[in-house]
């Protein structure tokens, strides 16, 4: 090999090492910060802190990564800020909320971001939405519930208890009477106290955690669950999805069960650097397959069933996409404003 040829080949080991090399020291130094768009000790913020834990030794250079709670309109002003104001430089990483995630095409002019201009990082797990009676309630199945009147407790008219009472009963023809103005905790406290039947659009992995007692001691009668397909530990509940009637209504579930299939998503501002996003989605993609976060994850109650953020925006666009007159029919079941033309 003459002088110039080893030259070259050097030159182009430096090239293929060199990258490698920065990419190891990507985060080195640097603090990221890991906003959480609701308060302390929620099931974002639980899920969140966690994940940081696991999150600083994962990503290249070993960063500090430090949690903010961010609250206020149920999400949209953390998720506002990360796409307007918050620095695109990959020290950022935003846990939302899912439920605002179809707001945009909803035409909720307050959700002032474009859903799928974010980077998606990924998210631990799924949820997926239970509609639950008391023990004591005459309504102890979902064929109970169409037959009679079923009373079910509620925080504010944008949540999903008393969003999916008005989906259900719009698309089964079911009596689910929502009573609303209770704070979280509050209504399920009017649940064991007999003072409503149920919740109906509370997530089984949120049950887990909040009330576990409700399941181990079986005070619950679990009626309906939404989504395609049953959850695992739920595998003879019906589903809501194979109770409806025509495909019109199938094909609007579909668009409505997005938000609960990005589960609990993590996100980076619009305009983060490639090679941020990169680091960042392989290290959370290293966490959840991590035998001791998964060990841990486990002895706490807590549901792994990852989604990656190749994925989520993989859907998040498809969903963008849905005919016009089924995002008009979600629009109206969700009791938002009209969509925008």
């Amino acid at each position: 090999m003459n002088l110039t040829r080893t030259v070259a080949c050097l030159a182009a080991a430096c090239l293929a090492v060199t990258p490698a090399l920065a990419q190891s020291d990507l985060y080195k130094g640097k603090t990221v910060r890991m906003v959480v768009a609701s308060g302390v000790g929620g099931g974002y913020d639980i899920y969140a802190r966690l994940l940081v834990r696991y999150l600083e030794k994962a990503l290249p250079g070993q960063p500090t990564i430090v949690t903010q709670n961010m609250e206020g309109a149920a999400g949209i002003t953390a998720t506002n800020w990360a796409y307007r104001i918050a620095p695109k430089d990959g020290t950022v990483i935003l846990a939302t909320a899912n439920a605002l995630l179809l707001e945009p095409l909803y035409g909720n002019k307050a959700a002032d971001f474009a859903t799928t201009e974010f980077e998606w990082v990924g998210s631990i797990g799924k949820q997926q939405q239970v509609c639950v009676t008391w023990n004591t309630s005459q309504t102890r199945t979902f064929e109970d519930a169409l037959a009679r009147e079923t009373i079910v407790s509620a925080t504010g008219a944008a949540g999903g208890p008393a969003i999916w009472p008005r989906i259900i009963n719009a698309m089964t023809g079911a009596k689910l009477k929502v009573i609303g103005g209770y704070s979280t905790s509050a209504s399920r406290l009017a649940v064991e106290r007999g003072e409503v039947d149920g919740i109906c659009g509370l997530a089984w992995s949120t049950l887990k955690t909040s009330d576990p007692r409700w399941i181990k001691e079986k005070l619950i009668n679990v009626l309906l669950q939404m989504g395609v397909k049953p959850h695992p530990e739920l595998p003879n509940v019906p589903l809501l999805y194979d109770k409806v009637k025509s495909e019109d209504d199938r094909s609007t579930l579909r668009l409505v069960f997005v938000p609960d299939e990005m589960g609990r998503p993590y996100l980076m501002p619009p305009g983060t650097p490639p090679q941020h996003v990169a680091a960042v989605r392989a290290a959370f993609r290293a966490v959840v397959n991590d035998p001791a976060f998964r060990a841990e994850t486990s002895k706490r109650g807590l549901e792994v069933d990852p989604v990656y953020g190749e994925d989520m925006a993989r859907i998040l666009k498809q969903a963008h996409a849905s005919p016009k007159p089924v995002v008009e029919r979600a629009t109206a079941l969700m009791a938002r404003a009209p969509a925008k033309k």
